[in-house]
Order: C-alpha cells, then structure tokens, then sequence
C-alpha cells in the first residue's frame, strides 16, 4: 500500500485479464494499477478489440461490469504508458538499416491502434536509435533527483491552483475539465494563434486539442510561469506530432 503499483501484462491478455470481469467480478490490470502506472509494452501486437476496452477507463478513472445480478465498479485512475515499434521489423526511418516491410504490412501492424485511443494518450514521443557516442559519453545528464525536484515544484503549482483535492476539482492538470482549461489555461496572444493555427491546419480534434492545452499549462508549471506562452504551445504541438510522422 506504500508502493504506487506498476503493472505490465503481456500482450496475449485477455479483456476480462485487463479490464476486470467472470461470473464473479473481479478486477483487472487496469484497477490493479490504480493510483500507479500501466504499462503496454509492444503496443500493436496486442488485441485490437482488448486495446478498445481502454478507451472509457482512460476518460472516466474507473471501470463498471455488469452481470445479470449486480453491476460493480472498480477504480482506474491510471497513467498508461505504452512502447512499440515503427513497423514489425522495427527498422523503419533508422538511417543504418534499410526496412524490409511493405506498405500493406505496416499499415496492419499500425492499423491495430485505433485512432481513438491514440487520441486519448496525451504525449507521443518518437525514440531514435541512440549513437554510439552518445552511449560512450561520460558527460552526466539530468540525474533522476534533479527530475525529481521538478515534478515536485510543478506539483506543489498545481496544488495551490487546484487545492487538495478533497472537492470535485482536479488534483492536476491531467484531470481537468474544458470549463477548467478555459479558466486555468490563460495563453498570451501569440500562442493563441498558434493553436488556431494548430487545430484548422492539422486537422487536431476537440480532444487533442483540450490535451495540448493541458500539456502546456504542464510545460508552464515546469518553467515556473503563470501564462502559457508560444513555446509552450509549440512543445506540447510537437508532442502530438510525433505520432503523426509515424503513422505516414
């Protein structure tokens, strides 16, 4: 109960593995990594219809089963995380190996996640393959205390926005509402237009759109700032992007 769960099924699970069900219901991996994260690793290789049950939980926190005598809800308020490949050899766009899948096949293999869901993951980051000089370099990064000291100070921000929770508000930006990112999410004039600009000329849903906003009002926690300017913006565009790129 000290420890936030992490949770990490293998991709032959099942939806009632995943989600909670039998005759008797039970929970699944998504109320097991309540509070904590969930983490898919090989997204695609996954069963699409399993990947679908997903879609509701990752909106609501919480997942209900209904049987013929009782209906039960569990919660599920967890961060997913989820890793995959850009095509099934895994070497497509890797500039020193040629890929080997055709167009068909990749589109298959990408085709098994929904746009859908994929609307619902807030950040889509795309991994390159990492030179040998930068394995080699003995240049220190930013160590995980440093990242640590970060988070904490963004999070201390979001509670002194939000309060503690206790109410019906939101405990971080993450949770909130499109009447709370209109009140909380105030943007300076350039980096309003660059969202416009974002959503009529990518083609970005109502979804992706009130998700870049909270990506920023992020990013603005992490700078210390009270007003979403345009490079906030445009980091939080760029990680909507990222899977666009790789969908093409």
């Amino acid at each position: 109960m000290a420890t936030r769960p992490f949770r990490a099924p293998h991709h032959t699970i099942s939806e009632a593995g995943l989600v909670g069900g039998r005759s008797i219901p039970m929970p699944g991996e998504i109320s097991l990594a309540h509070n904590g994260v969930l983490f898919l690793d090989e997204l695609p290789e996954f069963n699409r219809r399993t990947l679908e049950v997903l879609r509701q939980p990752l909106e609501d926190g919480s997942v209900t089963i209904s049987r013929a005598r009782s209906t039960t809800r569990f919660p599920a308020d967890f961060m997913l995380v989820a890793a995959l490949n850009p095509c099934p050899c895994g070497y497509r766009g890797d500039p020193r190996r040629s890929c080997q899948c055709t167009a068909p096949q990749v589109e298959k293999y990408m085709g098994k996640v929904s746009g859908p869901l994929l609307d619902r993951i807030d950040i889509h980051l795309e991994g390159p393959a990492v030179p040998f000089r930068e394995l080699s370099a003995s240049r220190p990064g930013t160590s995980s205390g440093q990242m640590r000291e970060a988070v904490l100070a963004a999070r201390m921000r979001q509670a002194a926005r939000f309060g503690d929770g206790s109410g019906r508000g939101p405990r971080s930006n993450a949770r909130m509402s499109s009447r709370e990112i209109r009140e909380h999410c105030r943007m300076d004039p350039a980096a309003c237009e660059l969202l416009r600009a974002a959503v009529a000329d990518l083609g970005l849903s109502a979804r992706a759109h009130d998700k870049v906003l909270r990506v920023a009002r992020t990013i603005s926690d992490l700078d210390a700032v009270d007003t979403i300017s345009c490079a906030h913006v445009s980091e939080a565009i760029n990680y909507r992007l990222l899977d666009r790129s790789l969908w093409q």
